[in-house]
């Protein structure tokens, strides 16, 4: 007599187990891969339609990755394997600063002195209204009070305005203390 406790705890064999593991890294690999090539604005100025994105695509992947087998066991293996390989690549990207360049990309220049850099934005993905937005996030009323507004790689807009102070940082060199 089967029970639904029985069920939940059923779970695969070692083959069912490791062909979890090799379809979740697959499919691991293939978002990280995808997101990567929509580009820095899509990982931290989601839209609703990034959102959604992501939504469906988890939804789309995630019997790609178990086989059908809605156990409890194949879910945490799945997941467990999710967790696995995320903090393999953090580490990884820690240690090698030219891979993590070459993943999470660089900090990019879309407005200096007031002009935005069109073909910069194009590129990333960032609309002339998005740039705006984000500088009225910054108290910001008009790109003539900007001096820099820089694309950060986690996707946020960082503004400098104009009237801002600059501070220049104070270094030693063999001895002497130089701005």
């Amino acid at each position: 007599m089967h029970t639904w406790l029985s069920e939940v705890f059923n779970s695969p064999d070692l083959l069912g187990v490791l062909g979890i593991v090799a379809k979740t890294t697959a499919v691991y690999v293939f978002v990280i891969v995808g997101l990567r090539v929509l580009g820095t604005r899509e990982l931290g100025q989601m839209s609703l339609y990034d959102f959604v994105l992501i939504v469906v695509i988890a939804n789309s992947v995630q019997n790609a990755m178990v086989g059908g087998n809605d156990t409890l066991v194949a879910g945490l293996v799945s997941a467990l394997t999710l967790m696995f390989w995320n903090g393999v690549l953090s580490w990884v990207l820690d240690r090698f600063p030219k891979l993590q360049h070459a993943m999470v990309g660089e900090p990019i220049v879309l407005l200096s002195d007031g002009l935005p850099r069109w073909d910069k934005m194009r590129k990333t993905g960032v609309t002339r209204d998005e740039l705006i937005a984000g500088l009225r996030e910054h108290g910001v009323a008009s790109l003539d009070d900007v001096r820099l507004a820089v694309l950060e790689t986690d996707g946020s807009i960082s503004v400098v305005p104009k009237e801002a102070r600059v501070h220049r940082a104070r270094r030693r060199i063999r001895g002497l203390t130089t701005t």
